[in-house]
């Protein structure tokens, strides 16, 4: 009596375990939040300049944070780089969003953002009497919303050109592999792992009627012979 052949393990339901270079997150994903880190450093750096450059940075963070003035201070572009980051950050590499919905707020936000600041911190108007006036800050009055605008649109541009069409062709690949696999044993269902036919086991009412056809012969064979 051959022993029934024990179940094969389903390689096909997890393939992302099988297949090598399929991690929890992908490097392209990965290079998208280096870079949403970068833009967070980048303008906390540049910020953190500007207060140097215009005078004690002590006496700079108390006049643009506790003292905010929105035509004068660049604190407002440091808080939406955080909320920038925090946001692409947790859609991004904790939920793992293949959707470009939340990057596609954050840049349209930073967008409008930086484009009024750069006409109120640049110039602004003071009454009585009606004058307008020019920002004195220098370089740095351009330069933070520049780059804040700049960085926001290279994010979108790296992660609707790059990660979402590559993490899309690394799962048709996946699937296609799946598949691949599936479709020989469904062809051959009655093959052994080792390529070898198997016999279904015998049943024990089978096992009996051997028994009892056997001992029907002996008896035959025992009947005297008149």
């Amino acid at each position: 009596m051959d022993a029934p052949p024990t179940a094969l393990p389903d390689s096909t339901a997890h393939p992302q375990s099988h297949d090598t270079g399929q991690k929890c997150i992908s490097d392209i994903r990965r290079t998208f939040c280096l870079f949403v880190t970068f833009d967070l450093l980048f303008v906390s750096l540049l910020w953190i300049i500007e207060l140097n450059v215009n005078g004690k940075i002590k006496d700079r963070v108390v006049d643009e944070v506790l003292h905010f003035d929105y035509h004068s201070s660049f604190f407002d572009i440091f808080v939406l780089a955080v909320l920038r980051f925090l946001a692409l950050i947790l859609a991004y590499a904790a939920f793992k969003l293949h959707h470009w919905w939340v990057i596609a707020i954050t840049t349209a936000v930073t967008s409008v953002a930086v484009t009024v600041k750069v006409f109120f911190a640049t110039s602004y108007w003071v009454t009585p009497p009606p004058v307008l006036l020019v920002s004195s800050k220098g370089t740095f009055t351009y330069l933070l919303p520049i780059i804040s605008f700049i960085l926001a649109w290279v994010e979108t541009w790296i992660l609707d050109f790059k990660v979402l069409p590559e993490e899309a062709e690394t799962e048709n690949r996946l699937l296609s592999i799946a598949v691949a696999r599936v479709r020989p044993r469904l062809q051959h269902p009655t093959l052994h792992p080792d390529g070898q036919f198997y016999s279904p086991p015998e049943s024990v009412a089978d096992s009996v009627e051997d028994v009892v056809s056997d001992e029907d012969i002996g008896k035959e064979d025992q009947r005297p012979l008149v």
